[in-house]
């Protein structure tokens, strides 16, 4: 029974991430209370809206007839639902792997794209190159995880913090814990900025100093122009930036040694000697374990873009200090509480901001933290934070890990879709299984690095949200599915992006104008979030698709509205079956095009699951009709 409740305890939201089981609004106390409310984390936490921020409140009358609906777990319904479980999974992975070994036809050509792996007898599929760049460099990063909170005690144990800081009383003020929150903000920021600077340095060589360039005149814009300039500033700042990045190939040094040296280049070509002979070569030359800074650049200016706006808005503030005037104790803030309210104006400092910007744990992949939330838990480290949750997480982490390294020695999906094969030699249930398998594949592979550099915040002191909770098989709602999936930048869009365009229209502008402003707004959103991953036309129609699918759930919702259906509990409950079944398909639809084998690939791949019912006499008849053009 004590294994059980391990388990139990080991899978339990608490464990993924405490905001999953209380509200945002609520005291950080009740994180480890056994009494906390589960909050299903793929959708908006209770009473708020996540459009327009409002609030939003639910009748009585609703909320007791979902607390008193039957559970129909021992039902027959489920019953069946156990066997076809039962029958259907195994069946699933059997198809993946039936066409992932050596006998079947289709495997020399992809042969190639396998490495030699650990597991006797199998190669594994690391052929997806951003992924394999986390995979291959897994050890080293272990070592790190160990060093950097293992460096940061021995700083401390030099650097003790100032003794008024652990006074205690019965009742906390801002007052007497300020002393203390502050020397500890100071000897963490001064730490996290000396790593910066030796982790950026080891990471990107001399191009580092590109980096620091660009942060110096983000930070001049925030505090260098006049209030109502900053916004437009910032945005058009940090989306040329996203663009220069990508068209000038991250401004390798050489091409800035040709354009302030010309007369070099001339003389070189005269007497014949190489171009890349040059100050700029022998500095590009020390790029770093990442040479490529530009790619990874991205989430920076998510970052960049935070500040400057929590920035902007904190001078909104009138006189006085927030958490004295809501009477809130500064040592239990809710995440919203943390998230919203500014830090003190002396906070938005250079050397704060620059910590920030480049926190090691998060600063490759995430997850994303706004300033005035990591200014807060810098102060006061959440109570979220503790050895028995941290353990756990890395123990699902570790879990999490094991599952993708038998997937990837088994099910060879990655690999067959990147050979361009001929879709025939597949059956349809194969083909769907191989598009199936390889969005999970996707999945993972995101989930594990925003893992693991999760992890590494926790064990440093810093509770970051988590970014994958639900997978698209275990989410009906592709809105509640997109809430969940890289959770961290969805609420990232939400607070700069979507509510300041005015969210769903707001409570006044309900109803068919608020549904059209909102899907105006989510397409103006996935546009950018398309543009951000990378400027490609292909990720541009996977941001455009995303928008279209969700479109089908928002008509849904207003022309079946759950509160005229409270009477009709089980046709509504079938209705909503059917949706999801079309909404997992579209979201499959979207992420093989936007990440996988593209518009092309996707086309050839439902080509090949629809004409494959036709039998073999379709197959020959396009040989007969390949040899009659042939001939």
């Amino acid at each position: 029974m004590s294994l059980l409740l391990y388990l139990q305890r080991l899978f339990s939201l608490d464990t993924l991430d405490t905001r999953f089981t209380k509200s945002s609004c609520a005291s950080s106390t009740a994180s480890g209370s056994a009494n906390s409310t589960r909050i299903d984390p793929a959708r908006p936490l209770p009473g708020l809206d996540v459009h327009d921020g409002t609030s939003k409140n639910r009748t009585a009358e609703s909320r007791e007839r979902e607390s008193t609906r039957p559970s129909k777990w021992s039902t027959p319904e489920f019953y069946f639902y156990y066997l076809v479980f039962l029958v259907a999974i195994p069946l699933m992975f059997k198809s993946v792997y039936d066409v992932s070994i050596p006998s079947h036809p289709n495997y020399s050509n992809y042969e190639h794209l396998l490495s030699p792996g650990w597991i006797p007898g199998r190669k594994v599929d690391n052929s997806d190159q951003q992924y394999s760049g986390f995979r291959d460099n897994i050890p080293y990063m272990f070592l790190l995880l160990i060093f950097h909170p293992l460096l940061r005690r021995a700083y401390n144990s030099f650097c003790p913090p100032d003794p008024r800081g652990g006074q205690h009383s019965q009742k906390v003020t801002q007052s007497t814990l300020d002393p203390g929150a502050d020397a500890r903000l100071d000897r963490r920021v001064r730490f996290d900025v000396g790593f910066a600077c030796l982790y950026l340095l080891a990471l990107h060589g001399t191009s580092a100093f590109k980096v620091f360039a660009i942060l110096y005149v983000n930070f001049t814009l925030a505090k260098g122009l006049p209030k109502s300039y900053v916004p437009l500033a910032t945005w058009v700042f940090n989306i040329g930036i996203l663009f220069a990045n990508e068209f000038c190939r991250g401004y390798p040094y050489v091409e800035f040694a040709r354009i302030s040296s010309p007369w070099i280049g001339s003389l070189n070509a005269a007497i014949d000697v190489e171009a890349d002979r040059n100050w700029g070569t022998f500095l590009d030359s020390y790029g770093g374990l990442l040479p490529r800074w530009e790619v990874l650049f991205k989430l920076t200016i998510l970052r960049l873009i935070s500040f400057n706006l929590d920035y902007c808005w904190s001078l909104d503030q009138a006189g006085g200090s927030p958490l004295e005037k809501k009477q809130l104790d500064p040592t239990e803030l809710s995440e919203r509480n943390r998230v919203d309210i500014p830090a003190k104006s002396k906070d938005y400092s250079f050397r704060n901001y620059f910590a920030y910007i480049l926190y090691s744990p998060l600063y490759l992949a995430g997850p994303i933290l706004t300033f005035n939330d990591y200014i807060s838990q810098l102060r006061y480290q959440p109570r979220s934070i503790t050895r028995e949750r941290t353990t756990l997480y890395g123990i699902r982490f570790l879990i999490s890990l094991l599952t993708m390294e038998v997937m990837l020695h088994f099910l060879y999906a990655v690999a067959i879709s990147k050979s361009q094969p001929t879709w025939e030699v597949y059956t349809p249930f194969q083909l769907s299984m191989l598009g199936y398998f390889n969005l999970h594949i996707i999945w993972l592979k995101l989930l594990l690095p925003w893992r693991f550099f999760r992890l590494w915040a926790l064990l440093d002191g810093i509770d970051p949200p988590e970014n994958m909770v639900r997978c698209m098989s275990d989410n009906y709602s592709a809105l509640a599915f997109w809430r969940g999936w890289h959770r961290s930048y969805n609420r990232w869009i939400v607070r700069y992006i979507y509510i300041p365009l005015g969210g769903s229209g707001g409570p006044g502008t309900r109803g068919k104008g608020g549904k059209a402003r909102a899907v105006f707004n989510m397409l103006v959103v996935f546009t950018f979030v398309a543009l951000w991953h990378d400027i490609k036309l292909q990720l541009l129609i996977w941001g455009w698709l995303v928008t279209l699918f969700v479109l089908p759930e928002v008509l849904a919702g207003y022309a079946f509205p759950r509160r005229k259906w409270q009477d009709y509990q089980e046709a509504y409950r079938v209705i909503c079956g059917i949706g999801a079944v079309g909404n997992i398909l579209m979201m499959m639809a979207a992420h093989l095009i936007g990440f996988a084998i593209g518009l092309d690939g996707l086309r050839d791949l439902v080509h090949g699951i629809v004409g494959s019912y036709s039998g073999p006499q379709t197959i020959d008849e396009k040989k007969d009709d390949g040899g009659q053009a042939h001939g």
